[in-house]
């Protein structure tokens, strides 16, 4: 068997102690790191030897290390998640760097993401773009149908499918040069409006999160692809195009609604 290979690196980390502070880069070797470590086994690393020498150790989110929670969000000589495509930070391994490399860590960068502190900033406008809508109601009453009763095409079951693989991680607002959050926005609606069980609220659902995420101070989408990208997941700018043309029929149906109301006052 061959040797573990391992690498020194320099580490350019932000550090901010709360959301008032202004923050700034700081510097930090660091030898004998693993090639087959994932990187935020490599900010382990670092973490306990700072710890040793009684410093603060560095504040970054993590939770499965699996590719799935979504928290893992860290911008990576400049690129959502590091250089790997499809990759979460936590699923980025130490052999995408070179021995002797300066790598240069972040927060993700966006208005309606605060950084908290160091490298962890505040998502939860995600949640509150769910809660006004990215949901549907059952009926508990004893009479609820069978979910495997209801015929879904299979294209459309792919789909949906395709779209909740979405996990919110950010990186599509953070690599969006205006902050948008179009493409996770539209991944929340898209799986529910390609579904029968989403169709009762599909109008309320759309215009509800696309007010929401407004709200939130996101920026607005130009199409530039960037957000696909970078997406850990690989959501497509289809579920962009779907959310829109959503939006366009509820609205219409609003605005129907608003002139019948007073044509009959």
């Amino acid at each position: 068997m061959s040797a573990n290979k391992t690498i020194n690196l320099t580490l350019k980390i932000w550090r901010q102690k709360n959301s008032k502070d202004q923050g700034k880069i700081e510097t930090y070797p660091i030898e004998g790191i693993s090639t087959d470590s994932s990187f935020l086994e490599m900010l382990d690393v670092l973490n306990d030897s700072l710890v040793e020498k009684g410093d603060d150790p560095v504040a970054f989110d993590h939770d499965c290390r699996e590719g799935i929670c979504g928290s893992c969000s860290l911008f990576i000589n400049g690129q959502a998640h590091g250089p790997d495509r499809e990759t979460t930070t936590c699923q980025l391994h130490m052999r995408s760097f070179k021995d002797g490399e300066t790598i240069f860590i972040e927060p993700f960068r966006s208005a309606a993401f605060p950084v908290l502190k160091d490298l962890v900033v505040d998502r939860s406008a995600f949640d509150r773009i769910i809660a006004s809508g990215g949901y549907i109601s059952v009926n508990t009453s004893g009479n609820t149908q069978d979910a495997n009763a209801i015929p879904i095409n299979k294209v459309d079951a792919d789909k949906a499918f395709d779209a909740a693989t979405c996990i919110g991680c950010g990186a599509c607002v953070a690599t969006c040069k205006n902050g948008s959050a179009m493409l996770f926005t539209s991944a929340k609606v898209s799986q529910l409006a390609l579904l029968p069980q989403g169709q009762v609220e599909a109008k309320t659902r759309v215009l509800n999160m696309v007010k929401q995420m407004d709200l939130e101070g996101f920026g607005n989408c130009s199409n530039t692809g960037a957000c696909e990208v970078e997406c850990p997941k690989g959501i497509s700018l289809e579920n962009i195009a779907r959310m829109n043309r959503e939006y366009i029929a509820a609205a219409a149906t609003e605005e129907k609604k608003v002139k019948s109301v007073g044509v009959a006052m």
